[in-house]
């Protein structure tokens, strides 16, 4: 083939989407900090799986169509930094191929270093070892192979054997990598994005495992209403059951699934667990699996999101019913905040909040997400609070995206955005504002206990699923099998520097009675401090907290 057009590269594309998917969960394994947050092999399986949506909604006519359809849904679905970044490679891809029909192999590495190039103006600090190393090489490669040789195949056989040598080298670019001994797990997604499109372009259908085969005939689903979803989360994964856990019985499991939502389907195995859930709280129904040992085939999918896109497709409505709404501005200014759990969202909501996404750990939203709640957001400047390094990026998307004012700002954790909005003025100009919020939250000191969700060596300490974690700013402090003896441990750290206001948000895990305790020991620790305990309802963190 000496060409490719919009219906190959379109193929490409869904091979590329199907083919990470199949193996998120290997570039998972490769994230050196074992918290159970967005993971980087999720994250790009979710933001190319959005491209791919719509490319198998539509038949793409020429390679511009094809890359500026995956492109602008890629940019909408992307989540987490990596998502982002390749969004923002696939848009600089788009941008590179308008108005062609059909491009040859130069066209289409001269597409992929423009990708590139776009990639790298929007990360403020690029750093050497990651997905834009190994993307970069690729493409430099490819585009001096093609000055030669035009033919596709050829160029992207050159771009694929470039890129899976710079992935090799990510572990000497990186000290955290080098130190765990692994490669960069963004430049691992990204070779096997190219080997699939290649494998494509030479006939090959790459299929997601799992997905449903053959067609049936499309339903009515427009005899109810979205809002009439009373549970809105699908949730599937597999539990490879640890060595201890194996061959028990998880009646207890089942039990507390089955109290979270409805449609429950448990299968146990001498060694694995199928869970199948519909519920509002999909964060918690992970957590209780991680647990027993670790998961695979995770798949969460908002059912009011596809019950809305199934009546568009049918044609039943108007299509207007998945159309942004944007709300007229009635004041000067609102908030977006991210977060999870009932008690956060009310924190939130309480001291001025206007809109609040769910997510956070486990659950990183999209841009999509993040941007339909400032469209929903009455202000003429919305200001965004990602409270989570994972979602900074792609809620900064949301500001070329937005005809408001966005300004996001970039906090790390939930203790940084309650205390950023604590800070906010409405009688000050809006620079003023951000910068008064932006100290706010950098005078906060944040500490958070979780559990590892793999084994790993990070900091030269070795770690054993299901450890509990304990986090200050980012840092481990400590890893223990016992939860009060991690506890102690980071009251002791955050108790270093004296603090006048410690508030300790406990999750849906933990029992008023346990919080109780643990708010004498931070007490026992800040002797002085005003020492408060609030019911956060967050998964995955059993405290998130703030000493300021």
């Amino acid at each position: 083939m000496n060409k490719i057009g919009g219906s190959m590269l379109a193929a490409m594309i869904l091979g590329g989407a199907a083919a990470v998917d199949n193996q998120k969960q290997a570039i998972n394994e490769l994230n050196v900090f074992p918290v159970p947050d967005g993971d980087t092999g999720t994250n790009m399986s979710l933001t190319l799986l959005a491209a791919a949506g719509e490319l198998e909604r539509t038949a793409p006519r020429t390679a511009a169509e094809a890359a500026d359809i995956a492109a602008k849904a890629m940019v909408r679905g992307a989540r987490g930094n990596s998502g982002v970044i390749l969004s923002l490679l696939f848009r600089g891809f788009g941008k590179s191929l308008a108005g062609k029909t059909e491009i040859d192999g130069d066209e289409f590495a001269e597409a992929m270093t423009e990708g590139v190039r776009s990639a790298y103006k929007a990360v403020m600090k690029p750093a050497e070892g990651t997905i834009l190393t190994v993307s970069r090489v690729a493409s430099d490669s490819a585009k001096s192979f093609s000055i030669e040789n035009h033919d596709p195949e050829a160029v992207l056989e050159a771009m694929l054997a470039a890129g899976c040598a710079a992935l090799e080298e990510t572990v000497h670019q990186n000290p955290v990598l080098e130190k765990a001994g692994v490669i960069d797990a963004g430049g691992k997604g990204f070779c096997v994005l190219i080997e699939a499109m290649l494998r494509t372009l030479r006939g090959e259908v790459i299929k997601r495992e799992g997905a449903e085969e053959g067609t049936k005939q499309a339903a009515d689903f427009s005899d109810f209403a979205t809002e009439d979803i009373t549970y809105g989360y699908c949730t599937e994964y597999i539990v490879n059951l640890s060595r201890e856990e194996q061959g028990k019985s998880h009646e207890a499991l089942r039990a507390y699934l089955g109290s979270l939502g409805d449609s429950l389907v448990f299968v146990e195995d001498e060694d694995i667990i199928k869970i199948h859930v519909h519920t509002n709280d999909p964060g918690l129904a992970i957590q209780a699996g991680l647990k027993l040992g670790s998961l695979t085939k995770m798949k969460i999918d908002n059912m009011r999101e596809q019950h809305t896109e199934k009546v568009i497709i049918t044609g039943k409505t108007q299509p207007t019913a998945n159309a942004r709404v944007i709300a007229a501005p009635e004041k000067p200014y609102g908030f977006v905040a991210v977060c999870a759990g009932a008690g956060l969202r009310a924190v939130f909501e309480d001291i001025g909040v206007d809109s609040v996404v769910e997510g956070g750990q486990t659950m990183n939203p999209s841009t999509e997400d993040i941007l339909r709640a400032v469209d929903a957001t009455p202000a003429e400047t919305v200001f965004v609070l990602p409270n989570n390094k994972n979602i900074i990026m792609a809620a900064e998307q949301c500001v070329s995206m937005s005809d408001k004012n966005v300004i996001v700002l970039g906090t790390k954790t939930v203790p940084q955005g309650v205390s950023a909005m604590l800070a906010f003025d409405p009688d000050a100009e809006t620079a003023a504002n951000r910068e008064a919020m932006l100290a706010a939250a950098a005078r906060v000191r944040t500490g958070q206990v979780t559990y590892a969700a793999r084994d790993s060596l990070f900091d030269d300490k070795k770690i054993k699923q299901g450890d509990y974690l304990a986090i200050q700013d980012g840092q481990l402090i400590a890893n223990n099998k016992s939860l009060v003896s991690t506890l102690r441990r980071l009251a002791k750290e955050l108790g270093r520097k004296p603090a006048e206001f410690v508030t300790i948000f406990y999750g849906a895990d933990v029992t008023e009675e346990e919080a109780a305790e643990t708010e004498k020991l931070f007490g026992a620790e800040f002797k002085g401090a005003e020492v408060s305990v609030v019911p956060g309802g967050q998964p995955v963190y059993y405290y998130l907290i703030s000493a300021e």
